[in-house]
């Protein structure tokens, strides 16, 4: 599955423009509160990196799965949330600053975490290892140019601009909305020959994999005493993986078009699931909750 160029050109530089937007909402006091209370961002790395790949592996037994469609479960498990889920995030009213540094963390650790569960799942269902190593360069300037940087040139304007970052909000969720919605028709006409099989072969366990990931970051937040607002943050980014890191693994360093399925069925179906998340959350958080960082405990 390749990405169009509309994908592969046009989603960054969208995304680059979002990420201003959403770093016109934030202040360094959002970022702060992060730090000083960490317990949603530990939630958070721990359920990404560690409790989303046991997930997988559980799934595979369940489902019954080919050791090939397995093996790409557990990768596409072991990605970290992309630079979209950040748009979600935004989308459901939730926990923007945490759905940042989550990013930003779980990128930096898959670094390490992701060879070794994609080795585990091989030595496991194919009884062979590979040696594989993630960009750290390509990784790392991906996630400055594409969220770090645009984030601080939009906390920028909202410091010396207020009134235009306030006004520039709801524009930027129109515009989130818009490119959301494009993206996901222009992943299904990308697909539109295959999509039957690809659904066929790993269609249920890739589904499962995403709503356990969206439901258990929900209950992880509620079990940890998080705010609504952290919870969907959580949530958004244990559903809303980075697909193209799992496209590169097992393309390009496993050069196995079987165990890319998982990731490619997963990078289509993870837009509308996210979609419907981010409705649900514009329907228990109120607007003004989010123009304060005093958010409601959940009940």
């Amino acid at each position: 599955m390749e990405s169009s160029p509309l994908i592969s050109a046009g989603l960054p530089v969208a995304l680059f423009i979002i990420m201003i937007g959403i770093g016109m909402t934030l202040t360094v006091r959002d970022f702060r509160q992060v730090a000083v209370y960490p317990r949603g961002m530990v939630v958070g790395t721990i359920a990404q990196i560690l409790l989303m790949p046991l997930a997988a592996f559980a799934l595979a037994y369940l489902f019954g799965v080919s050791p090939a469609i397995a093996v790409g479960l557990v990768i596409i498990a072991a990605c970290p949330g992309g630079t979209t889920s950040n748009l979600f995030v935004l989308l459901a009213r939730g926990n923007i600053a945490l759905s940042i540094v989550l990013t930003v963390i779980a990128s930096l650790i898959t670094i390490i975490s992701l060879p070794l569960f994609t080795n585990m799942a091989l030595q496991h269902f194919m009884g062979t290892a590979e040696d594989i190593s993630l960009p750290v360069g390509k990784t790392i300037g991906m996630l400055v140019g594409i969220v770090l940087f645009p984030v601080a040139l939009g906390m920028i304007v909202r410091t010396h601009k207020p009134e235009l970052a306030r006004k520039a909000e709801s524009v930027v969720s129109i515009f989130g909305g818009v490119v959301l919605a494009v993206l996901i028709v222009a992943l299904l006409f990308g697909v539109r020959d295959q999509i039957g099989d690809l659904l066929k072969q790993a269609g249920p366990s890739t589904i499962m994999l995403n709503v356990v990931g969206i439901v258990l970051g929900l209950l992880a937040g509620r079990a940890a005493g998080l705010t609504q607002r952290e919870s969907l943050a959580v949530a958004v980014e244990l559903g809303v993986k980075n697909a193209t890191i799992g496209l590169m693994v097992t393309l390009t360093l496993l050069e196995s078009s079987a165990m890319s399925i998982p990731a490619a069925v997963y990078g289509v179906l993870m837009f509308p699931i996210g979609f419907l998340l981010a409705v649900y959350g514009r329907s228990i958080i109120p607007k003004s909750n989010v123009q304060t960082t005093a958010a409601q405990p959940i009940d």
